[in-house]
């Protein structure tokens, strides 16, 4: 029997895929962008043929768009019309389950981290979405730094918070909202997907039937990465389901789209026709779409063929600072440093495409002195590792083998997309507009795993079917 869930800040439907594989099916779901929510609604409720029917859509009224399954707009102008609720409720019947990763930039580490943040109010809308509902679970998905508190501000961390109050109860019906709360601290690598993605979840369990079938939860963060060491865990734990030896690469999921094939089937057929995704979209792509090459300037395709090429030879990329110093001084010391960091080179040195790049080490300092920049974040990928964290913005990701930077395809393989699942909108976006829009490569790099989703899917299923 299928189990209903709602999806809260729900993107392009990452997370909703590996749920709707696996007996979920989708009361609603509720996503701010209309750019996103394009994707999500073309893969998961209907193929949209022109961009006149999305646009006739989105001029629906708000319970149109809940009986669709896609609601386009804030958590909160939803939650500002409570009889819209009170009665999606009741078509809907009970609600087995509410998943959602609200925006985290409020409390990553990588931001600001103040609890003033606006956009901190989001994970306490996603508590109301609980206390109107009262599903027998909830599942809220967020970055590590969710779990760090506001040293700064003398204010505990969000994750402990909510926490708290998942367990304490709250709102007019205190014991309906108490449930059994497991901390998770998964890597995406750990489920199949080729990518490094640590991720922190909150896995709670209503308390009427954690009570019934005795389940319990660890004190601490249950990491997955503990299961390779025979750490104890709780039922609540989803294990991982690939061994540690096993863990996809780059090449697995890349390989067949490199110049010259390498042998990687099995990934992609397991990913697009064993994983039972191919039954869950409504889309009918049944092409590589998305994967449009990334155009850069010979200088900069020159750049990055450096950048593969110290890569490869373990060099750092700080010899720009050394080469940036000698341009600007021309203080012999910084060209010896040069020459100091690529000693060991052998010539010619050749980039992985086949061009070469010095005949000899002088010729090598000269072309690092002339391709002096001052970004060095930028990092080709290891063919033999999993991808590092997808972000949305590519720019520091280059190919390893080819000159230029990632395509949208080639993102979402690295975060476990089947081809047939077709990102819409427009691709990408810069300057003040990456405040507002949410192009294609921001809808990879904000999506939850689908593999990682669907084993979390497929191990909470169980619990409540037990």
């Amino acid at each position: 029997m299928n189990k209903k869930y709602i999806d809260l800040f729900a993107g392009c439907g990452g997370l909703s895929l590996g749920f709707e594989t696996t007996g979920f099916k989708l009361g609603f779901a509720v996503e701010k962008s209309s750019m996103a929510g394009e994707t999500f609604y073309h893969n998961l409720i209907k193929n949209i043929k022109s961009n006149y029917e999305w646009s006739k859509y989105l001029l629906k009224s708000a319970e149109d768009k809940l009986k669709a399954g896609l609601y386009i707009g804030e958590t909160l102008s939803l939650l500002e019309q409570p009889e819209l609720l009170k009665a999606t409720k009741k078509r809907l019947g009970e609600i087995d389950l509410i998943v959602g990763g609200p925006p985290c930039q409020g409390f990553s580490l990588a931001g600001k981290r103040n609890p003033k943040d606006n956009r901190n109010q989001l994970p306490w809308q996603f508590l109301e979405y609980v206390e109107i509902f009262k599903p027998k679970a909830v599942l809220m998905e967020n970055v590590v730094g969710m779990r760090s508190r506001f040293n700064k501000h003398d204010e505990d961390a969000p994750f402990t918070k909510i926490k708290n109050l998942l367990e304490t109860g709250f709102g007019e019906d205190i014991e309906s909202t108490q449930y059994l709360v497991q901390e998770l601290q998964l890597n995406a690598m750990h489920y199949g997907v080729p990518q490094h993605r640590p991720r922190v979840l909150l896995l709670a369990i209503r308390k009427d039937i954690s009570d019934k079938q005795n389940l319990f939860a660890t004190d601490d963060i249950w990491n997955s990465g503990d299961y390779f060491s025979d750490k104890s865990y709780s039922p609540l734990c989803p294990l991982p389901t690939i061994k540690e030896k096993d863990i996809l690469t780059v090449k697995d999921a890349i390989g067949d789209l490199f110049t010259e094939p390498v042998n990687n089937s099995k990934y992609l057929t397991d990913l697009n026709k064993k994983s039972g995704f191919k039954k869950t979209i409504k889309g009918n792509n049944e092409l590589c779409a998305n994967n449009n090459l990334r155009q850069h300037s010979e200088k900069v395709k020159s750049r990055f063929r450096l950048y593969q090429y110290f890569s490869l030879n373990n060099i750092t990329t700080k010899v720009f600072n050394f080469a940036a110093k000698y341009s600007s001084t021309n203080d012999n010391i910084f060209y010896e440093q040069i020459s100091f960091e690529i000693d060991k080179c052998n010539f010619p040195a050749m980039s992985p495409d086949g061009t070469v790049l010095a005949t000899s080490k002088n010729e090598l300092i000269e072309l690092i002195i002339s391709l002096e920049t001052k970004k060095h974040s930028q990092r080709p990928l290891k063919l033999n590792s999993p991808s590092p964290t997808v972000v949305s913005v590519p720019d520091d990701v280059i190919h390893p083998l080819i000159p230029r930077t990632m395509t949208v395809r080639e993102q979402a393989r690295f975060q476990s997309f089947p081809d047939y699942f077709e990102f819409r909108a427009k691709e990408t976006t810069g300057g003040i507009k990456r405040r507002t829009e949410v192009p294609q490569y921001t809808q990879v790099g904000n999506a939850v795993p689908p593999l990682m989703a669907k084993a979390i899917a497929e191990h909470i299923f169980k619990i409540l079917q037990d």
